[in-house]
């Protein structure tokens, strides 16, 4: 009964935005909840308009909304993650990831696809695999944090690594607010890590 509640929690208190359960929950004046992140990140691409939606009704905003950490949508956040982490069996380390194209009942995806950003059960993986148009995709293991791994400000996947700033970088960033920046690909910057950490 108490597992049943956790997951109902759940789904009540994820991002619209990235789908997973809420970090840093900002509550805007309309009313809708989004992480930090996320609403930043979505407004930081509206800044040249000068208007501001919501991402969920699209009610309009100007000037941008300063936001700030809802601490009792906080509070009850980590109570969800603490009592979802001790009812979770030992060997389930992730969440698992539902597949972006199913409708109705979902199935488990498989893989995740970097170019279109999404991820895909077996069924409505297949074109990957098939069509010429998709291989040049990039499949990685299905993943939760697919948004992560792109750029807030471009949409582009983050493959960059800048050394200068410390950060992942997409390619549109290296031309522009990172030219000149010494950078490496991010694969490569990883692999660099996991070696120093031995």
């Amino acid at each position: 009964m108490a597992e049943t509640n956790i997951l109902g929690l759940q789904d009540q208190f994820s991002c619209p935005i990235c789908l997973d359960l809420l970090k840093d929950p900002v509550t805007i004046l309309c009313g809708h909840t989004f992480c930090m992140v996320c609403i930043n990140g979505c407004w930081d691409q509206e800044d040249q308009k000068g208007v501001y939606s919501c991402p969920q009704c699209k009610e309009t905003f100007t000037p941008r909304p300063v936001v700030s950490k809802n601490a009792v949508l906080a509070e009850v956040m980590e109570k969800i993650m603490i009592e979802h982490q001790a009812r979770r069996p030992a060997h389930c380390s992730t969440v698992t990831e539902e597949c972006d194209i199913c409708t109705g009942k979902k199935s488990k995806a498989i893989k995740s696809c970097l170019v279109c950003l999404a991820s895909f059960c077996e069924t409505h993986l297949q074109p990957h695999y098939k069509s010429p148009a998709f291989k040049k995709h990039k499949l990685v293991e299905a993943s939760r944090r697919l948004q992560e791994q792109i750029c807030s400000q471009h949409d582009k996947l983050l493959e960059v690594y800048c050394c200068n700033d410390q950060q992942c970088i997409c390619m549109l960033c290296m031309l522009d607010t990172h030219k000149g920046h010494d950078t490496v690909s991010a694969a490569e910057a990883s692999a660099e890590k996991k070696v120093k950490k031995k």
